[in-house]
């Protein structure tokens, strides 16, 4: 047997075992998940070589596909041929071959799902989407009929107005032009494509711009911006008294006695500083993300290598376990999936916002949350305003203060050698020497998507963006830098 078809073996095995373990906790669903899941691609790590006609692989590109199909097809109302051009369009080079290899997504709208095919005589790849909560993704090799099983929210709306955010009266040519020059392609990055862009000053659009197929109402996937949500939502929950960022997480998985992961605390997940080892690329976590893997199979089986606080090391696990904590936390699953939409969302008029979980009812949000360039706008307002919306405080007094503080570690510089920005709790920190006002933080995603913050000036910038994976990265410093230069003092 070559070394493949052990790690193939060994990660069935492991898989069987991890469902059987979700069994207990989605009721209902044992009859579901009997099929062998042998295609999941836990074994298809990044990074490793994998041929377009590998079934493993085949399962993440499919799962990929549904995933994305689904979410900007219900979520943003794009067509098939608008997906192909933009969200399948330029993705990881590791997933474009066995991608074009596949066959066409079949949307099925009564269902709200979407469907992938990958292997003759399997179940396809299928994702389905629901109110509030998105597409999720159900487990490679199971039918249709398991999409009953996938959690669902009923969120009370709030009473509370929350009125458009205001426009400037006359448009400024010199802050129009500055704006504008973020769709040219070239000026910030050769060849980078952006779909939208905003900046605010003193809680008013100074200037908005849109790419043909989005407006102020299509959402688009945040990819990491969503970790700065996540930090939002839990700073929610410390201001309601349900967790407290000092405290050790608390998970149940790390709870066997003699377990060094029982020290962990809600900060270390925060600062990205746990101690826990993760792929050498943090920020992919395919198995969850296209694979239809669970967030407590994937996340919480990490090992500790460093001391908690001590090292930085960017981790989507660290997000998506902080996120776990909080469910534990509330011990109320329904009561988990309306607060994010019931505690910050709704109250600050973020209503084109969809925050997905897995399929165990996880909120996956590291990613996997779509909204649109006035949601991000807003979320940017509670910041600058201190967690206050409309006279009601949503985030402890002085959390803006702690997301933008330096963690204890800080990024060392990329893989070619250029220095990355600092690193605060789930946002990331420029000043100075990035040709930015001393204080200003950002929330930053995969393939450009950003919201820079800026008290000093009071200003938020927004860049969203479908940049290429693996292409040229968006100089968002350089953008927010010439936006500023554009804005009366």
């Amino acid at each position: 047997m070559n070394i493949t078809a052990i790690v193939r073996a060994r990660v069935n095995a492991a898989l069987n075992a991890a469902l059987r373990a979700g069994l207990r906790e989605v009721p209902g669903a044992a009859r579901l998940y009997r099929p062998a899941l042998g295609a999941l691609a836990l074994c298809a790590a990044p990074g490793l070589a994998a041929a377009a006609d590998d079934p493993a692989h085949r399962s993440l590109a499919a799962g990929y596909k549904a995933a994305f199909t689904c979410s900007a097809h219900f979520n943003a109302g794009r067509s098939l041929d608008e997906i192909a051009g933009d969200e399948l369009n330029r993705i990881y080079p590791d997933y474009r071959d066995a991608l074009a290899s596949l066959p066409d997504a079949v949307v099925d709208k009564e269902t709200a799902t979407v469907s992938v095919a990958f292997a003759d005589g399997f179940p396809p790849r299928i994702a389905q989407w629901r109110p509030y909560l998105g597409c999720a993704q159900l487990p490679s090799g199971a039918g249709i009929e398991a999409a009953g099983v996938l959690p669902e929210v009923r969120v009370r709306q709030t009473r509370e107005a929350t009125p458009p955010l205001p426009s400037a009266q006359t448009a400024d040519a010199d802050i129009d032009a500055a704006l504008a020059r973020a769709f040219d392609r070239e000026t910030y990055g050769a060849g980078v494509d952006t779909s939208a862009a905003l900046v605010v000053k003193d809680g008013v659009i100074l200037a908005e711009r849109y790419r043909d197929g989005f407006d102020r109402q299509t959402p688009q996937r945040t990819w990491s911006v969503a970790k700065s949500i996540a930090a939002t939502v839990i700073g929610a929950a410390v201001h309601e008294g349900i967790v407290r960022v000092g405290d050790p997480a608390g998970l149940s998985a790390w709870s066997a006695p003699g377990d060094p992961r029982a020290a962990i605390t809600m900060e270390n997940l925060l600062h990205m500083s746990s101690g826990l080892d993760s792929t050498p690329a943090g920020n992919r976590t395919d198995d969850v993300y296209f694979g239809g893997g669970r967030i407590v199979d994937h996340a919480l089986s990490r090992r500790l290598v460093a001391a908690p606080g001590t090292r930085w090391r960017y981790a989507n696990n660290d997000t998506m376990i902080a996120m776990r904590a909080l469910r534990e936390a509330m011990d109320d699953d329904r009561a988990y999936l309306r607060f994010p939409f019931e505690r910050v969302l709704l109250p600050i008029g973020m209503r084109n916002t969809y925050l997905e979980t897995d399929w165990n009812g996880d909120f996956v949000l590291s990613s996997q949350v779509w909204t649109t360039a006035r949601d991000l706008a807003r979320l940017g307002l509670l910041y600058l305003n201190d967690g206050v919306w409309n006279g009601r405080r949503i985030l402890p007094e002085g959390w803006a203060g702690f997301v933008a503080a330096p963690a204890p570690d800080q990024p060392g510089p990329r893989r070619d050698g250029t220095p990355r920005p600092g690193y605060g709790a789930q946002f990331w920190l420029f000043g100075e020497a990035d040709g930015l006002p001393s204080g200003t933080y950002a929330a930053m995603g995969n393939r450009g998507q950003y919201l820079v913050i800026v008290p000093e000036r009071n200003v938020l910038i927004v860049r969203r963006g479908f940049d290429d994976n693996g292409g040229a990265r968006f100089d968002i410093a350089r953008f927010a830098a010439d936006m500023l230069a554009a804005i009366p003092q």
